[in-house]
C-alpha cells in the first residue's frame, strides 16, 4: 500500500475462480495458485552465492583471504537479525547506478552474535554490479556515520575483497568475526567504481542512511559520508551467528508491517515494537522461544498480484515468499498482514474469496518447510480516500474467514485493537496518522502490545 496514489497494474499472478462451497471451499483454487507459484518460483531471485537462497540452515564462511577454507563449526545458531524486501530499481539510477559513490546503510537488529554475513542484491539491475570494497560495524550512535571504536571489519565474497553480482542476482558475504549487538545499529557500506543500474533500494526505510564521494567504506569517524539518504540501497539481509536466539520470525506485509507513517529514525514499527517486547518477556524469565523479528514489510505489496515490469516492481507476496521469506535463516514462524491492497488496487471488484484462497496458500507454503503461521485481520480503513462499500464488505468477509481459524494457525486481531469503538470501519483517532489507513507511531505500538506473543510458541501443524 502507498500514500502516493500510485494506480494499479493489471494482475500479474494467476486468477482463478472462485472457489464454490464452505467445507474445503479452497482447495482446488489452493493447488491451482501453488502450482502456477511454483512454475515462477525459480526464476524470482538468481543467487550467485553457495548460500544463495540460505533456507533455514547454512554453514558459515569466515572471511580473511583468498583461497580461506570453510570455517568448522562454530556455537550458536545463524539468525536473521535485520532483513528487507528489495521493491524496485531506484529513479535516477537508470544509466550510472552509484558508480564512484560509498554507500553506508543503517540497519537496526534483533539479534546480536558473534559474526555476521551480508546479503547484497542486484535484483533490479540490467547490468553486472561490481563491487570492489564492502565493510560492517557497528555504528557510534545515533544520527552518525561513525562506527563504534574497533568494530569495523571488511567483508569479503569467497575469500576475495570484491565481488560482481550479476543482474537479478544476489550474493552473500563470507561471515567475519565482529562483536553484532541485539537492539542496535549496524552499518553496512559498499563501493562500486564503474556504472551499473538501476540500483536496488528499499523505498521506504524510515531511517537515515549515508553517502560519499569515493571508496570510504572502511572509514571509521563517518566524516566523509556527507550525503544522506532515506532508502536502503543493495542490502537485503544481516545475520549472525547467535548464542541467545534460536531462529527467526520473518513478518510478511505491506505498508502497514513497512511503517511507512513511522517516525524516521525511531525504530517504531510495530516488529521493531514487537521484538523489544519479546526481549523484554525473555529477560524476565518467562517461557517463549528467542527469536529475532524481522520486516518483510513492502509497501502497496499484494496477496495476490504483481507491480509492472519485468521483474516485477513489488512482486505480490506469492511470488517473492520464496525469497523474501524461506530465504531468511532459520525462519520458524511468519507473521502475515497481508490483503487490504488487493482490496484498495480493485475496490469494487475485488473477491474476498481469492483473497482468503491466497492466504491460504502462503500458509501452505510455509506448512511445507515446516514453519508455523500467525495472520492477522484486515484493519480499518474508512477515512481513506480509497474507501468504497465494496471494499468494505469484502474486508469483513476476508475478517470473517480469517477469525474461522481455516487460514491461518494463529490469529491476532489487529482490526478489532486499533478500530474506533463508535464506528468501527474506522481507525481510533490516536492510532489513525492522519490518512485513515496507516497508523501512527501510537497505532504501530498498539498492534505490537495485542501481539499474543505466546503465539510464537511451538510450531507448523504435522503434515497429513
Amino acid at each position: 500500500m502507498t500514500r502516493d496514489g500510485d494506480t494499479a497494474a493489471p494482475p500479474r499472478a494467476p486468477q482463478p475462480p472462485a472457489p464454490q462451497g464452505r467445507p474445503g471451499r479452497y482447495a482446488a483454487l489452493l493447488a491451482a495458485m501453488l502450482a502456477a507459484v511454483l512454475a515462477v518460483s525459480a526464476v524470482i531471485f538468481v543467487g550467485v552465492s553457495a548460500d544463495g537462497l540460505r533456507g533455514r540452515d547454512t554453514p558459515a564462511r569466515d572471511g580473511g583471504g583468498a583461497g580461506n577454507p570453510v570455517a568448522p563449526a562454530s556455537a550458536g545458531t545463524w539468525v536473521t537479525a535485520w532483513a528487507t524486501a528489495p521493491g524496485g530499481g531506484e529513479p535516477g539510477t537508470e544509466t550510472a547506478g552509484l558508480a564512484g559513490r560509498s554507500v553506508r546503510n543503517v540497519v537496526h537488529t534483533t539479534a546480536g552474535g558473534t559474526r555476521a554475513r551480508v546479503t547484497l542484491s542486484n535484483l533490479y539491475g540490467r547490468a553486472p554490479l561490481t563491487l570492489t570494497h564492502a565493510s560492517i560495524a557497528v555504528s557510534a550512535g545515533p544520527d552518525t556515520a561513525a562506527a563504534l571504536a574497533g568494530t569495523m571489519r571488511p567483508l569479503t565474497f569467497a575469500g576475495n575483497p570484491s565481488v560482481v553480482v550479476p543482474a537479478g542476482g544476489q550474493v552473500v558475504s563470507d561471515a567475519v568475526r565482529v562483536p553484532v549487538p541485539r537492539d542496535a545499529h549496524v552499518l553496512i557500506s559498499t563501493y562500486s567504481p564503474v556504472p551499473a543500474g538501476p540500483v536496488t533500494y528499499h523505498k521506504h526505510a524510515r531511517q537515515i542512511s549515508w553517502v560519499a564521494e569515493g571508496e570510504h567504506t572502511r572509514d571509521t569517524t563517518g566524516a566523509a559520508y556527507n550525503g544522506q539518504s532515506t532508502v536502503w540501497r543493495y542490502v537485503t539481509a544481516l545475520d549472525v551467528l547467535a548464542d541467545d536466539s534460536e531462529g527467526t520470525v520473518v513478518v510478511l506485509g505491506d505498508s502497514l508491517t513497512d511503517g511507512i507513517s513511522s517516525t524516521t529514525g525511531a525504530d517504531a514499527r510495530w516488529p521493531d515494537v514487537l521484538a523489544g517486547r519479546l526481549r523484554a518477556a525473555l529477560a524476565s524469565g518467562r517461557d517463549l522461544p528467542g527469536y529475532s523479528v524481522v520486516n518483510a514489510g513492502l509497501s502497496g505489496n499484494r496477496v495476490l498480484a504483481d507491480g509492472p515490469g519485468r521483474p516485477p516492481r513489488n512482486p505480490s507476496a506469492l511470488r517473492r515468499f520464496d525469497r523474501d521469506v524461506l530465504g531468511r535463516a532459520n525462519v520458524r514462524v511468519v507473521v502475515v498482514v497481508l490483503g487490504i491492497n488487493d482490496i484498495l488496487r480493485a475496490p469494487d471488484t475485488a473477491d474476498p474469496d481469492r483473497i482468503a484462497a491466497g492466504l491460504t496458500a502462503l500458509t501452505a507454503r510455509a506448512h511445507a518447510r515446516g514453519i508455523k503461521v500467525v495472520g492477522a485481520t484486515l484493519m480499518p480503513y474508512r477515512g481513506h480516500r480509497g474507501w468504497t462499500s465494496h471494499g468494505e464488505d469484502v474486508r469483513q468477509e476476508v475478517n470473517a474467514e480469517i477469525r474461522d481459524g481455516g487460514v491461518f494457525d494463529e490469529v491476532v486481531d489487529f482490526d478489532e485493537a486499533v478500530r474506533d469503538a463508535y464506528d468501527p470501519r474506522r481507525l481510533r483517532a490516536g492510532h489513525d496518522s492522519g490518512d485513515g489507513l496507516h497508523p501512527s507511531d501510537e497505532g504501530y505500538a498498539r498492534m505490537a502490545e495485542t501481539f499474543e506473543l505466546k503465539t510464537l510458541k511451538g510450531g507448523a501443524p504435522a503434515r497429513l
